[in-house]
């Protein structure tokens, strides 16, 4: 079933947007490339997000993508993989500009791969969490959809991250993530037992901005966690960081890569509605 207007959408909230927008789609691609010292026309249509220079290094020498560095953010596109990578930093801000940008090069898949605190009991440092959901506690994606907008990613993309799991003979959980843009949040017992009522599975700052501005952008995006320290029990240090890095950083990156790689050959087709 697909769901389309009669004409040009007339919401000015979407006469913002880069896909109804030329001024702002100029502006954006300018930006883009600005930001990541990459021509527009460098990037793939399949695009790796993360938060850490780490995952660039090892993407950039495990499939020889040069990195190239903005003044802000640094991307790697490997021709071998047809798939482009970007380090946009951190927080919930710079996760809807890096969607906004990416909107302007119209890509057919945008993969998170970023780290989340585990809060639920059955998780463990080292667990793979497909978020189902997130919760929006982040001032950011108000500007891009209501409040009362549920923020989803694209179940294509997270049905073909599970599949590509499950054949790598490795497991994960599903849940709910608690998005927020509030650090040293360990520290302040009220949001602590917030979070508890809530019964989320992780925390983390970035999955509902992303769902909600790709949503919005009309991006196909989705997100794969790696539960790096469970922040109720210790809170994580530089040293229990690098060992994550070392110890899981391959494989994550490698589910990743071999998603973002087959799955318009592989993976279903799922249809949506339009508007």
């Amino acid at each position: 079933m697909k769901m389309t207007s009669s004409g040009p959408s007339t919401d000015p909230q979407d006469q913002q947007r880069t896909w109804n927008n030329p001024q702002k789609l100029a502006i954006a691609r300018n930006m883009l490339e600005r930001y990541t010292g990459s021509s527009h026309q460098d990037f793939h249509k399949h695009i790796i997000l993360t938060n850490f220079e780490y995952y660039m290094d090892r993407f950039s020498k495990t499939y020889n993508a040069p990195i190239h560095s903005g003044s802000v953010m640094r991307v790697a596109h490997s021709k071998v993989l047809g798939v482009s990578i970007v380090d946009f930093k951190i927080g919930s801000p710079t996760a809807a500009l890096v969607i906004e940008m990416l909107s302007s090069v119209a890509p057919d898949a945008v993969l998170m791969l970023g780290m989340c605190g585990g809060l639920h009991r059955d998780l463990k440092i080292g667990d793979f969490l497909l978020p189902m959901a997130a919760i929006r506690d982040e001032g950011t994606s108000v500007h891009f959809m209501p409040t009362q907008v549920p923020a989803l990613p694209t179940f294509k993309i997270q049905k073909f991250l599970s599949q590509i799991i499950i054949e790598k003979n490795q497991t994960y959980q599903t849940g709910v993530v608690h998005t927020t843009d509030y650090r040293f949040w360990e520290f302040d017992e009220e949001f602590k037992a917030t979070l508890r009522r809530e019964k989320v599975a992780a925390i983390e700052m970035e999955c509902a901005t992303l769902f909600i501005t790709a949503f919005a952008c009309k991006v196909p995006c989705g997100a794969l966690l790696l539960v790096s320290d469970l922040p109720l029990e210790k809170i994580k240090t530089k040293d229990s960081a690098n060992k994550i890095f070392r110890d899981y950083t391959d494989l994550h990156l490698e589910i990743g890569a071999q998603a973002m790689t087959e799955i318009d050959e592989r993976g279903d087709k799922v249809r949506h509605f339009e508007w």
